[in-house]
């Protein structure tokens, strides 16, 4: 068999992709849920400090996309279901430009001290193996991103 084929011998592990985190933030529900809204949209950022240019609709069927100006960008979702401040679930490829799907959930409870989120990725498709080992890195960033400004914005100024 050459190689060709066997690359097209995929189980269902080599399709899926699945990260769970939980993310303890000492800050309200409702301070937490506006971050979450905040960082995964206007003020996100690389590792490197550069802006994503990430824009949220929040609302149900809204677009969840990264803005290069000059009317070019990447489509990175829709917003699934929003359930203000406890649900924040978003459908799409993400930073996959290829055939997949994912779905991403933000579900948010009190908890003593504070805010858990419950954080959830799951895609199918042809997911390449460098985005695959990239996304748990990038989410655990981005969701560390979420605590800090949720943080930051509970203390007094």
């Amino acid at each position: 068999m050459n190689s060709t084929a066997r690359k097209m011998e995929r189980t269902i592990e080599d399709l899926t992709l699945s990260i769970t985190q939980e993310i303890h933030v000492r800050a309200s529900l409702d301070v937490t849920f506006a971050s979450l809204l905040e960082y995964l949209g206007p003020l996100n950022e690389t590792p490197d400090g550069k802006p994503m240019s990430l824009k949220i609709e929040p609302w149900p069927g809204g677009r969840w996309y990264r803005d290069l100006g000059g009317e070019n960008g990447h489509l990175w979702g829709h917003v699934q279901a929003i359930k203000r401040p406890t649900l924040l679930e978003f459908y799409g490829p993400l930073f996959m430009s290829y055939p997949v799907s994912s779905n991403v959930q933000y579900r948010l409870s009190e908890m003593d001290g504070g805010t858990l989120i419950k954080f959830h990725h799951l895609a199918f498709g042809l997911i390449a193996d460098d985005h695959r080992e990239g996304a748990v890195k990038g989410w655990t960033y981005m969701n560390d991103g979420v605590r800090k400004h949720a943080e930051a914005k509970r203390r007094p100024q």
